[in-house]
């Protein structure tokens, strides 16, 4: 039981950063805008929670300068895209490229000092429960409310949505704010909770896993709970399977959590049903209201 255990919270550790930014950027979707800059807004929100809770000694300090870092990465996304009007594949990429480097640029004087860790609660890392929270507020709001009606809306037809009168850039740029957000939480969790330290580009990848998740979640909140834990054991798995020296390349296991994203896109592909099921129908149009 105590193994089992064990293995169960290494689970949820690993799957609690994907589910975050795979949460937020279920949100960021909904409203017709496609945030490819995930991985960027996460190892920036890492190298900020990092150091500010290094420098501060306050480990809550240092979430809320993940959440921060994030923002400012998605607002930056934002203005480009919402504003100027650029695309916003490109744009999102680049976020990730910029992401990468500034953070390297940043944490390069962090690296190989002792972090400060996030403290737990009944034996789990705090922000473990609230991301159940989180899925659960998401999806009431979504789905229960007149804020989440308008967010739909915006994200299937926008043009609709603006003759009735709705906001539809303002909606869009919250929207990308909460997005940037969980993606900077989801990277304070990684530098503070799950590796109490700062190593480059610690997100390995994970940015990008989210954005498959959103897809396999078909945009249904709880639906991104099964796939970030499932792909949070994967990653246990890759680990696990190297201490029984089976003679298979660490390289090879390292890469199953992505192969497991490429071969759940590709199952997904196929389906058209599943494909465009609850998929917003502007997702990455851009939108200019009529002056």
């Amino acid at each position: 039981m105590d193994a089992a255990t064990a293995i169960l919270l290494t689970i949820v550790t690993a799957a609690t950063p994907l589910l975050l930014a795979a949460l937020g950027e279920l949100v960021t979707e909904r409203s017709g805008v496609l945030n490819l800059g995930v991985e960027g807004m996460m190892v920036m929100g890492a190298v900020a929670g990092f150091g500010a809770g290094l420098l501060s000694g306050n480990p809550y300090l240092g979430i809320l300068a993940a959440i921060l870092a994030g923002m400012a990465m998605a607002l930056l996304f934002g203005f480009l895209t919402l504003t100027l009007v650029t695309n916003q594949v490109a744009t999102g990429l680049s976020l990730t490229l910029l992401g990468l480097g500034l953070s390297g640029l940043l944490g390069e004087s962090f690296v190989g000092e002792p972090g400060v860790r996030l403290p737990k609660w009944l034996g789990i890392d705090i922000l473990i429960p609230v991301s159940f929270i989180l899925v659960a507020a998401v999806s009431y709001v979504l789905f229960r409310t007149k804020i989440g009606l308008v967010i739909r809306a915006v994200g299937d037809s926008h043009a609709s949505a603006h003759a009735l009168g709705y906001r539809v850039i303002l909606v869009r740029y919250a929207c990308v704010l909460f997005g940037g957000a969980c993606s900077g939480l989801a990277g304070g969790y990684l530098s503070l909770a799950y590796t109490p330290q700062w190593v480059e580009n610690m997100t390995a990848g994970r940015g990008w896993i989210a954005l498959a998740l959103v897809v396999f979640s078909s945009w249904l909140p709880w639906r991104v709970v099964v796939g970030a834990y499932l792909f949070g054991a994967v990653y246990i798995l890759a680990y696990t399977v190297q201490t029984f020296a089976l003679g298979i390349p660490s390289q090879l296991l390292l890469s199953l959590p992505y192969i497991a994203t490429i071969l759940a896109l590709v199952l997904i592909s196929a389906s058209q049903r599943l494909t465009r099921s609850n998929a917003p129908a502007c997702l990455g149009q851009p939108f200019v209201p009529d002056r």
